[in-house]
């Protein structure tokens, strides 16, 4: 062995001594949990009770730190920037990672280069609703409505570019294309309220979020956008049924910078999933109408990417200008 060789072999064996005895005194102080929402949003309510069951099982406190703003991108870009020690992690999910990029300009992070995936602790799914008044009874039959007359639906988002329009071009794409008048509204509730008052005729919502106005009767449910039916919804079919494939969701997951060590990962991982598994979590969270994870990074990382492609995807085939 040269003696350049040498110094290079002893450089990378005290590297690795001094991350395994970071990881075994870990965590040693307080840990910061970003959340790039105000409080009350999804991102807060599972970083606050997780946080909590985490830091009790870890002896030490995760604070939570609200950073709200430009659809998260704010908050997210501190994470970023935080020291690669462990003691900084984030709440992302699928609006602000896998759409956002593609849809916004000069957004201050790359999704898939600036963050450690942590661990995925929930996902939600979108519904296909339309306005009682119409004669829709099924997606099959709305498909080929909106291919028989073009221009003819009215269909809400909650913007030009964001996350309820960007599933509503997916799934355009998907059943081969369509004509559709686009209804932007700058939030879901606004978007909520004209199409029960019939002003626009159909979105894509959130399940949970419409699923009082469903049982009600103000508004139509057409489908799931699952890959299949919801298991605490099986009478609802999934858009899946009738347009193979087709599936659109949130996703709610923890990051952490690039480069924190895998040894202080899988513990943040380990202790996340353990949070999940709790009895008054789970309650907790399915009452939120949430489906509840418990994977690994290398999971939460393949479908970060897989996301972030799909939606990366539908904006350049719909030549989306980023603003």
């Amino acid at each position: 062995m040269t003696h350049v060789a040498r110094i290079v072999w002893v450089l990378v064996a005290c590297s690795c001594l001094t991350i395994t005895a970071l990881a075994q005194n870990y965590p040693a102080k307080a840990i910061r949990f970003i959340v790039p929402q105000l409080p009350g949003d999804s991102c807060d309510t599972l970083a606050r009770l997780l946080g909590h069951k985490m830091g009790e099982r870890l002896g030490q406190q995760f604070i939570v730190d609200n950073r709200p703003g430009a659809g998260g991108t704010i908050g997210l870009a501190v994470a970023a920037q935080a020291p690669a020690d462990g003691y900084t992690i984030a709440c992302g999910q699928g609006g602000n990672m896998s759409v956002i990029p593609h849809t916004m300009k000069n957004v201050p992070f790359d999704a898939l280069k600036d963050f450690a995936p942590v661990a995925l602790v929930a996902t939600n799914y979108l519904s296909l609703v339309v306005h009682p008044a119409t004669p829709f009874k099924n997606v099959g039959d709305f498909v080929k409505y909106l291919k028989a007359n073009p221009g003819k639906v009215a269909f809400a988002t909650n913007g030009e570019g964001a996350f309820l329009h960007m599933a509503t071009e997916l799934f355009r794409l998907q059943v081969g294309g369509f004509e559709y008048l686009h209804v932007p509204f700058k939030g879901v509730p606004q978007m909520g309220q004209e199409l029960m008052s019939g002003r626009v005729d159909a979105a894509f919502s959130s399940f949970t979020g419409m699923y009082p106005f469903i049982a009600a009767g103000r508004v139509r449910l057409l489908g799931i956008a699952k890959a299949t039916r919801a298991p605490n919804y099986p009478d609802f079919p999934a858009i899946a049924e009738s347009v193979p494939g087709f599936s659109s969701g949130g996703w709610f997951g923890f990051v952490a910078p690039a480069n924190v060590p895998k040894e202080i990962i899988a513990i943040l991982n380990r202790e996340a999933n353990a949070a999940m598994k709790q009895p008054d979590v789970r309650a907790k969270l399915e009452a939120l109408g949430l489906e509840l994870w418990t994977e690994s990074p290398e999971y939460f990382g393949a479908l970060i990417k897989s996301e972030y492609d799909k939606y990366g995807k539908v904006a350049r085939e719909i030549n989306l200008v980023p603003k």
